[in-house]
């Protein structure tokens, strides 16, 4: 007989609740769903469920997150899209395989849409889904600003915006009203708002009246073991450039580190929670999910200017010197030449550390008498 280690049995029993759950899931939806079905599906106790997820959520979010990642690898796409429509119109496809189909049970098709209804509904977790959407719409408009001749077009974030409320409101739809429109239709109406003249520019009123970071010369030890979520390649947080760490309530300012950094160097944008079991679960399930459809659709180079990890909030800190990181974190320093130079904290951190000098003078010794 072969004895498990205590990570093994956790893993076993970890597994064997999800699986419980998501047949729960599908069988009853989200609110009806009971922790005590799960655990009598499991074979487990009701306290064995609770001491590997806090919480019902929790739970869910899992069980999502596992369905995502269990699609197994994604091909890439032959060749690059040759325009910002073309890639809106790939995209969306890829998107819309998610709705559930007429025959689906009410709650079956809920599970497969990964719908978030009546499950975040607190202020806090609004919050986050707010900023996701965010980080989202960033994401995608890096992959269409990439469209075209050349590359490196004009900021396409509001096309993103555009695209991904078309398609948000076709999984509402599909949830309430299921079997109506085509998801083709959609698909083309993607495709057709890259024509829009939308004058998107990029000039936050905050801006000029941030704070400049604080100049350093300190020894840079960077976190170990962080994987790109875009790409699934590991990061190199030593390389030039700026490291922004953003809480799960202030993604939205990934754009001034992309933004701000300078031609050549990385921008590496690092997330953190101090709640992960619900809100890491969350960020992880929209980061993952989206970045399968965008790698169906854009080829790994794409995401180059950008790196996006989700990590452990203690080490974090400890690297960068900060008391701690949670959601409301905003810190970011600058890297050059396997040093840090600057570091910023607080609303605009991204912008003023990627935007400091590259090398400040070293800090002067008084001579010894």
């Amino acid at each position: 007989m072969v004895r498990l280690t205590r990570a093994q049995q956790q893993a076993r029993t970890r597994a064997a609740v999800v699986a419980a759950a998501r047949q729960e899931f599908v069988e009853y939806g989200y609110t009806p769903a009971k922790v005590d079905r799960i655990a009598e599906r499991a074979e487990l106790t009701r306290g064995a469920v609770y001491s590997n997820f806090p919480s019902k959520r929790a739970l869910y979010l899992s069980v999502l997150l596992d369905l995502v990642e269990s699609a197994g690898p994604v091909a890439e796409p032959p060749h690059p899209p040759a325009s910002a429509g073309e890639a809106l119109g790939a995209f969306a496809r890829a998107w819309l395989e998610r709705l559930p189909l007429v025959e689906d049970t009410a709650a079956g098709g809920r599970l497969h849409l990964r719908s978030l209804v009546g499950v975040v509904e607190d202020d806090p977790g609004r919050a986050v889904l707010a900023q996701l959407a965010h980080l989202e719409a960033l994401l995608l408009a890096v992959g269409l600003e990439a469209c075209g001749p050349g590359g490196a077009a004009a900021r396409r974030v509001r096309l993103a915006e555009l695209a991904l409320t078309l398609l948000g409101g076709s999984g509402f739809l599909a949830e309430t009203a299921p079997g109506f429109g085509d998801p083709f239709d959609r698909a083309r109406a993607c495709a057709h708002l890259a024509g829009l003249d939308l004058a998107d520019t990029w000039a936050p009123a905050h801006l000029p009246y941030v704070r400049p970071a604080a100049p350093c010369r300190d020894p840079w030890e960077p976190p170990a073991g962080l994987v790109d979520q875009i790409t699934g390649e590991p990061i190199d947080l030593g390389a030039d450039g700026v490291v922004a760490v953003l809480g799960a309530r202030r993604l939205g300012a990934a754009e001034e580190a992309l933004r701000s950094a300078r031609p050549g160097e990385q921008a590496a944008v690092v997330v953190v929670t101090d709640d992960p079991a619900e809100t890491g679960a969350l960020v992880r399930l929209r980061i993952t999910d989206l970045a399968a459809c965008l790698r169906r659709v854009f080829p790994p180079e794409t995401w180059r200017p950008l790196r996006l990890a989700v990590a452990d909030a203690a080490p974090v800190a400890a690297a960068l010197g900060l008391p701690a990181a949670g959601d409301d974190t905003e810190a970011a320093v600058r890297v050059h030449a396997g040093a840090l130079v600057a570091r910023a904290q607080g609303r605009g951190a991204a912008h003023a550390a990627a935007t400091a000098a590259p090398d400040p003078a070293p800090r002067s010794r008084k001579a010894t008498p």
